[in-house]
């Protein structure tokens, strides 16, 4: 692609101004971004596949050092003598007025007994301005079977940024690199942090929040908003509560949680007994159990309003049978005598007696097995067969007095058949 304006003809120019990568940086790459292995044969005779030096380990463990280069290996028994390794690795570097990060597919060709040929291929570089402006100088990307596959005798040209190009950025970078004095005045520092330097560089030259966020230290926070969606301006009230009490975020991704649910629960977003909590995790834990009762108030008042309609059409069919109680003196086993109280049922006990209407079914009873008021199962008995058909616990699971329940109402059924003939 062609340079379309004056930025991406200065940036253009500039690419072709980079130092090649050095013997440091190559070597870096070899140590850290590649597996090291040691090939043990069957008679235990070892060789390093870093140096190609040969010795005898009688010990089949799983790691050992070379004794030549003191490389740390991972030792594998086999009789394979060639291995072919491939990684990608990034470097941040400066050029003129601009910041890039420098894109790397980094080859490794191993054989037994000689020494590792490592070399490296530069994929792309992503270019940014002191204002934040970017753009991508890349080989060619092809069509093949995976999504990194590149023409390596394509030259080096502007190019649309893509999810390839932008995965690659993620990938381990050279920890010795130089950034541009805009950076260095909005507190880029060599602790990065885990913060992808793709995403970091940008935002930092483009929104001072994310400038405040890495000079006050609140790095779990910033990770979590550069590496998802969540939009750090709605939560900036509240951060601005907690830098000014010196609380410092751990679990950027609770916390934004934490204030969402104080604000579906009401609850002041700018107090700093709220926003900045001793225990993150216990407050975020009883905010969720605090909106998970109130939405279940609130769908139970929904189906109470709901279940009006059916009032009159449950109390035709069922009414007869209102009134029946069966006890053994700790159980007592009622007829739910309204939809509204089917609702409740199948709202506290979470399960779907009431959404699947089961007080509509002509041959169906519902009643509800309690101890001191305490709701234990939901009993449906069926009106042709006279038997129970189920009786459920909270969350349809069986309780331990599943079986008393059932025998209990199932050798009390003559009240019920007497209602039926009456």
């Amino acid at each position: 692609m062609k340079p379309r304006n004056k930025f991406e003809k200065a940036v253009l120019a500039q690419s072709g101004k980079l130092r090649p990568l050095s013997k440091a940086q190559l070597a870096w790459a070899f140590r850290e971004c590649v597996s090291h292995f040691a090939h043990r044969l069957p008679k235990g005779r070892t060789t390093c596949m870093d140096c190609g030096h040969e010795w005898v380990r009688e010990k089949a463990t799983g790691h050992c050092t070379c004794p030549k280069c003191h490389a740390k290996l991972e030792v594998k028994n086999t009789l394979v003598r060639k291995i072919r390794q491939k990684a990608y690795f990034t470097l941040l570097d400066k050029c003129g007025k601009y910041q890039t990060l420098r894109m790397f597919l980094l080859v490794v060709e191993m054989e037994k007994g000689c020494k590792a040929h490592p070399y490296a291929l530069e994929i792309g570089q992503y270019w940014w301005n002191d204002k934040g402006k970017q753009t991508l100088v890349a080989i060619q990307r092809i069509l093949g079977r995976y999504m990194d596959t590149f023409s390596f005798v394509s030259p080096m040209a502007i190019r649309g940024d893509n999810e390839v190009y932008r995965h690659i950025a993620t990938f381990d970078t050279y920890p010795r690199y130089s950034v541009i004095d805009t950076l260095q005045r909005n507190g880029f520092r060599s602790d990065l942090q885990d913060i992808e330097s793709a995403k970091l560089i940008p935002a930092l030259l483009t929104d001072p929040k994310v400038e405040t966020l890495l000079k006050a230290g609140q790095y779990d926070l910033l990770r979590y908003c550069l590496h998802s969606s969540t939009c750090l301006d709605d939560y900036w009230p509240s951060v601005k509560i907690c830098l000014r009490n010196g609380y410092t975020i751990t679990d950027g991704s609770m916390w934004c949680d934490t204030i969402d649910l104080l604000r579906r629960m009401g609850k002041d977003t700018r107090s700093p007994k709220y926003v900045c909590p001793a225990d993150l995790k216990a407050e975020h834990d009883k905010l969720v159990e605090q909106r998970n009762r109130k939405e279940e108030r609130e769908r139970l008042a929904l189906r109470r309003k709901e279940a009006a309609q059916y009032e009159k059409e449950y109390l035709l069919q069922k009414g007869k049978f209102f009134g029946i109680l069966i006890t053994d003196g700790t159980l007592k086993v009622r007829v739910l005598e309204s939809v509204a109280e089917i609702a409740e049922e199948g709202t506290l006990m979470h399960h779907c007696v009431y959404a699947n209407a089961y007080y509509r079914k002509e041959n169906s009873l519902i009643l509800s097995a309690t101890i001191d008021g305490k709701r234990i199962e939901t009993v449906e008995v069926d009106l042709e067969r006279l038997c129970v058909v189920q009786s459920r616990g909270l969350c349809n699971k069986n309780t331990e007095y599943h079986e008393r329940i059932v025998n209990l109402v199932n050798s009390n059924m003559n009240l019920i058949r007497k209602q039926i003939s009456a």
